[in-house]
């Protein structure tokens, strides 16, 4: 059965006002499936196929007649070339609209040539795994903001029942919602295909056994700030070739490096962006964790639900059809502070999980998987009043707690289910 998708009203809109569209997103998570249920009767070809791949690159002008607008080009990252013809298809018919519907597994920003080429004739939409939202049937299409008109909103319409642990563990790709889809096999066939696939398409890995223990490495330290030599370290391999692995996983839509909140008046914040898994299933399965009952328990749950919270917020953005890029991010802070964690008073550096900036105002967010949350937990918020010209918000902790409750003035504790 078909899931509606949020992006499936931003293709329809797309499509009537522009010449091409162009849905990019990691392999698997429905482009192809949104664009045939939202465009039926189009022509449709995919790169995936070799022979169609070959022959788009060899002979690109001849590919091209063969499959003459209005055309569904699937996987169009395999053959760049064909974005130079497509341009000028669009210049000899200037003002007709929904020409040419693109899919890709590279985000937009990676593709080579490709704003070059198409720049002011093309509507670029990113598609993410299924969100928490579409999984519940919930039809909201507001990007998430921790204000108290919108939390208390959702808590009235939100109408998820799923176990939330099941629901990250699953995974948000479309095929594991399926009764008969094991879910181990799935994920062991979804490496090996990308592996084979995307990561020898995106550079020359000749060592894929080596690629997949750095995966397996990467998953492990999700949620963490991105240190490369640590990676490096613990798979035998240089710096430089872990920076560019991570540029593969991040090109193909397997990560999501959140960068540092910029500000001069915070001079001891860490510049390093923070490494995000986009699908919370996919690092359940590289680290081992094969039920939710011993993720939810183990040492990677609080790593896991922080990288999910954060998915589901970035899909809010993606799935109203803005860039998230322009609007989130986070802070640590390099000086150390005495907090209380399980009856013993630890030294910790100040960080806010997640920061969202709209319209001069930061909001502050904290993820925790508690049920029951401190309000403690955010007394790192106050570093952003330092920041001029910009006005602190309403701060948010996102956790497992029953409904929405006030903590303190400007601060809300939010279900993970209002997100």
């Amino acid at each position: 059965m078909y899931i509606p998708r949020a992006v499936d009203r931003l293709i329809k809109r797309a499509v009537e006002g522009k010449g091409v569209v162009l849905v990019t997103g990691a392999r698997q998570v429905g482009k192809s499936t949104s664009l045939e249920n939202v465009l039926p009767g189009r022509r449709y070809v995919t790169l995936d196929d070799p022979f169609l791949e070959d022959q788009a690159n060899a002979d690109s002008r001849t590919f091209m007649e063969l499959n003459p607008p209005p055309v569904t080009i699937d996987e169009v990252q395999r053959a760049p070339v064909l974005f130079r013809y497509i341009k000028q298809a669009c210049d000899r018919r200037r003002g007709e609209k929904g020409l040419y519907c693109l899919s890709g597994s590279q985000p937009f920003h990676l593709m080579k040539g490709v704003s070059e080429s198409l720049a002011g004739r093309v509507r670029i939409l990113e598609m993410s795994g299924l969100s928490l939202r579409e999984i519940n049937g919930d039809g909201c299409s507001e990007h998430f903001l921790p204000t108290e008109e919108f939390i208390v909103g959702r808590a009235r319409s939100e109408k998820g029942n799923l176990p939330i642990w099941d629901v990250i563990h699953r995974g948000s790709y479309p095929e594991l919602q399926e009764p008969g889809t094991i879910w181990n096999e799935y994920y062991a066939d979804y490496v090996k295909t990308y592996l084979e696939r995307d990561v020898r398409a995106l550079a020359a890995v000749q060592d894929l056994g080596a690629f997949r223990q750095f995966m397996v490495a990467a998953a492990s330290r999700t949620a963490q700030v991105l240190n490369y030599s640590n990676i490096a370290d613990e798979i035998g391999k240089d710096v430089g070739t872990v920076k560019k692995w991570i540029s593969i996983l991040e090109a193909s839509g397997i990560v999501y490096l959140l960068q540092p909140y910029a500000s001069s008046e915070l001079k001891r914040a860490i510049k390093a962006p923070k490494l995000h898994f986009r699908d919370s299933g996919l690092v359940s399965y590289l680290t081992r964790w094969l039920t939710s009952e011993q993720l939810s328990c183990g040492a990677m749950s609080g790593p896991v639900f922080e990288s999910f919270v954060v998915s589901e917020i970035l899909k809010s953005y993606s799935n109203e059809g803005l860039d998230y890029r322009d609007f989130v991010s986070y802070y640590r802070g390099r000086d150390k502070r005495k907090v209380r964690r399980d009856g013993e008073v630890v030294l910790e550096e100040g960080e806010i999980d997640l920061i969202i900036e709209e319209n001069g105002v930061l909001y502050p967010i904290e993820v925790k998987k508690s049920s029951v949350p401190r309000a403690s937990d955010t007394d790192c918020f106050q570093s952003l009043d330092a920041v001029t010209g910009r006005k602190r918000g309403c701060g948010a902790i996102i956790c497992n707690c029953a409904a929405p409750t006030r903590l303190r003035e400007n601060l809300m504790a939010v279900p993970v289910g209002c997100i």
